[in-house]
């Protein structure tokens, strides 16, 4: 089994942390690569040195039965999905960040997490990904596993005319649209009103960014369908995000989502639910009266 380690080189990484993985990475035999930014802070930050021979930039060497273990927050583990272009492999994150919902570990049990993924014991859920398709500009397939925003650029309001299986929903005239899947309905799509999905549901969610008039709500539609997305910038421009990685449209552009094909294999923190994750995060069992 071999390891593929990723972080961004401008977080707050814990010494003590990076010293107990390289020790239980080393201590249970398994094989490793590192990404070149994360393998130059842990050098910085420990006595550990990291032959060039395991070190990657840009391109990802997959061999075998490898696992993905990010360090960081969701923001690092979207970075490292995406890094991976598609292709599936079991993903491990390991919190350092704030909220850390798709995160396995949060820091406090790296060795034990290690001797899991070492065993096979790690529990693994499948999660269902974003496709876009049409006027927007990226290499190979441009998927999300949290969601799909287009919004605005500058201070102009938008509009993105809405379809459904080519049925006509909504004109979202204001800062813009997120379409999300059920994993990222605790990300963007919370912070503008949308609701909180259970991972496993089969759907997405479609949430209006400040919408200009006011009746708009989140509308939740199933995973099966075709949304299309037609963009007016009065003559300028927007953005479309998909996670964190983000593509300039024009005045005028299409684009389609659906359900992709790809999937994301993601770890479950051991002994802890999705309800359980909620009401952590979100301190929903915490009495502050």
């Amino acid at each position: 089994m071999n390891i593929i380690l990723f972080s961004r080189k401008q977080l707050n990484h814990h010494p003590e942390q990076l010293k107990t993985m390289f020790t239980a990475i080393e201590r249970l035999g398994l094989g490793y690569v590192i990404n070149e930014d994360f393998a130059s802070v842990v050098e910085q930050l420990t006595e550990v040195r990291i032959p060039a021979c395991h070190r990657f930039t840009e391109c990802v060497p997959i061999t075998g039965e490898d696992v993905l273990v990010t360090y960081g927050g969701d923001g690092t583990l979207l970075d490292g999905v995406g890094m991976l272009g598609g292709r599936e492999l079991p993903v491990v994150g390991i919190n350092c960040g704030r909220l850390g919902y798709l995160t396995a570990d949060d820091g406090r049990g790296i060795d034990q997490l290690f001797e899991r993924i070492a065993r096979g014991e790690l529990t693994f859920e499948r999660r269902s990904m974003l496709r876009v398709d049409g006027d927007v500009e990226c290499e190979g397939h441009c998927l999300a596993l949290n969601e799909i925003a287009i919004h605005r650029h500058g201070a102009t309001m938008i509009s993105v005319d809405t379809y459904i299986n080519n049925n006509p929903v909504a004109t979202y005239h204001g800062d813009g649209v997120i379409v999300s899947t059920p994993t990222g309905s605790t990300a963007y799509s919370l912070s503008v009103g949308g609701p909180v999905v259970d991972p496993m549901c089969r759907c997405f969610v479609l949430s209006p960014l400040a919408p200009h008039n006011l009746t708009m709500r989140p509308v939740i539609v199933p995973d099966s369908s075709s949304i299309k997305l037609r963009l007016s910038a009065r003559g300028g421009e927007a953005f479309l995000s998909a996670d964190n990685r983000t593509y300039t449209l024009r005045d005028g552009a299409v684009v389609e989502l659906s359900l992709a094909r790809e999937q994301l294999i993601l770890a479950t923190p051991h002994n802890n639910t999705f309800y359980d994750t909620l009401r952590e995060k979100m301190m929903w069992g915490v009495d502050k009266r």
